[in-house]
């Protein structure tokens, strides 16, 4: 088996429907497998999924597990010599999968790639290529200052933007919606840390890889538009915010926190506290509740 395609899914059967339809449309030419592992969906997801696409391994949850312990479930299921997290609500181009696997075919030292995530407007989905998140990134992001000047180190570090997004290049981190992995990583370093509920799972796992000498690239060449939010964080809003603000204090804790003195560290957990309730306060009076950027 060359490809396993693991996906979670949650209330997104007809984003789930297009997804498996963009593939069929465009196959990897080597062998793949599609894996589903669905959080007890009630919207005909899995009756859907028995009738038109007898092909596909079903997993099926209790109930409403976040992503990454479904996602694991998945990731052990599957046979592939690279294996792939994607989220439902993607479209695949001609010829993505191939590009990717080639890419890292040739590239042995690259443990993870993803490919370029479009909006549905064509535009670049900024957050597939990311840095390991560490505060300056982040106060720089969220303060507006990398939009002022994208091409800065200084300022764009987290969303890499000082980087050509038509040219092939390293980061540190990318995006779980299309997320490409060795099967030599996941034997290294196993699998998703599942104290993360959702959220941050893929930069965790992604500084776990860089940590054991892997590499990780963003590669244009290959293609897929990502909706974004139509899964559980639009059907939980308020919980998908908690979860968002909660994965990224337990990543800062597990990956980063070590690397500063203390006090900062507490400052900085009382600023992740205060955008939390900031954020609460916005997803309430937004109408279109959504968690993250607003995807174009």
């Amino acid at each position: 088996m060359d490809l396993s395609l693991c996906i979670v899914t949650y209330q997104v059967k007809d984003y789930l429907r297009g997804c498996l339809e963009s593939l069929l449309k465009y196959p990897p030419e080597r062998l793949y497998e599609v894996i589903v592992a669905d959080n007890r969906s009630t919207d005909g997801t899995i009756e859907m999924l028995q009738r038109e696409y007898p092909f596909v391994h079903i997993i099926q949850s209790d109930g409403n597990e976040g992503y990454a312990k479904p996602m694991n479930r998945a990731l052990r299921l599957a046979q592939g010599r690279y294996v792939v997290q994607l989220n439902p609500d993607t479209q695949i181009f001609e010829g993505t999968f191939d590009k990717l696997m080639n890419f890292m075919d040739a590239n042995p030292q690259v443990g993870i790639c993803t490919p370029k995530v479009l909006n549905r407007d064509g535009t670049l989905q900024k957050q597939c290529r990311r840095s390991e998140a560490r505060p300056w990134d982040t106060i720089a992001y969220f303060s507006g200052l990398s939009r002022f000047f994208p091409r800065s180190r200084l300022f764009g570090g987290y969303l890499q933007s000082f980087y050509d997004e038509d040219q092939i290049h390293p980061v540190q981190a990318v995006s779980g919606s299309c997320m490409v992995i060795r099967r030599e990583v996941i034997e290294q370093i196993g699998y998703l840390d599942e104290s993360f509920f959702a959220y941050q799972e893929d930069t965790d796992y992604c500084m776990r890889a860089r940590k054991a000498g892997w590499q990780i690239y963003y590669v244009p060449t290959a293609q897929i538009i990502h909706y974004g939010g139509k899964g559980g964080s639009r059907q939980h809003p308020y919980r998908a915010t908690y979860y968002w603000h909660r994965s990224y204090y337990l990543y800062y804790r597990k990956h980063l926190a070590q690397d500063y003195f203390f006090i900062f560290n507490w400052l900085y957990y009382l600023a992740m506290a205060a955008k939390l309730g900031v954020a609460l306060i916005a997803t309430f009076v937004r109408r279109d509740k959504y968690v993250g950027t607003k995807k174009p």
